[in-house]
């Protein structure tokens, strides 16, 4: 089974995001879709021939997190993209952000703040699965630093690819664009 890069036109015409910024994101999403399954085909004929303890295999099984990573929290980010309605203040979304930060707009300040952090990565609102608690981490790279049993709510790419040709360095600029795309309805539907 062969992974697929998904469509996300849609998004093109967002407001605060160029059309060549969104279809190169696009291109690089595409890149990771097509990695993934050139690893993954790379490993299982590897497998089949016996070459599964080759330091090659290995390596490759290595860099496997990081197309997966990659191809899939594209996924996420395009998916929490292209709303234009705000949060529900009496939604369970809103009701859980309040009760865990203190409110909707001290937690949108702290994940801001994450998003604003020096360095390139993603800021992720992800829930604790076990306790059901919210947290705002940092995730430097693709494939490390994810917290063990907790689903990604929220997405932010903030790799220079995210918003460079758009925003240059004025990286609060870009998620400010972000927070007004937000499909609300859609990073809802991802709360347990």
């Amino acid at each position: 089974m062969s992974y697929e890069a998904k469509d996300y036109a849609k998004l093109v015409g967002m407001a605060g995001f160029s059309e060549a910024l969104i279809k190169n994101h696009f291109t690089l999403y595409q890149g990771y879709v097509a990695n993934t399954n050139k690893v993954l085909d790379t490993l299982a004929q590897m497998a089949k021939d016996d070459k599964a303890s080759a330091y090659e295999f290995a390596e490759l099984t290595r860099r496997l997190g990081w197309e997966f990573n990659g191809m899939r929290l594209h996924e996420y980010y395009f998916e929490n993209l292209g709303g234009t309605a705000p949060l529900d203040p009496a939604g369970r979304l809103a009701k859980k952000l309040a009760e865990e930060f203190g409110s909707v707009e001290a937690w949108e300040k702290q994940f801001r703040a994450v998003g604003a952090m020096r360095g390139i990565g993603w800021a992720v609102l992800y829930q604790d699965n076990q306790t059901g608690r919210l947290m705002n981490l940092w995730i430097n790279e693709h494939d490390v630093a994810h917290p063990a049993g907790c689903a990604p709510i929220l997405i932010m790419d903030v790799f220079e690819h995210a918003f460079m040709l758009d925003y240059q360095l004025k990286r609060a600029d870009y998620i400010a664009a972000f927070f007004t795309n937000i499909d609300w309805k859609a990073v809802e539907a991802r709360l347990k």
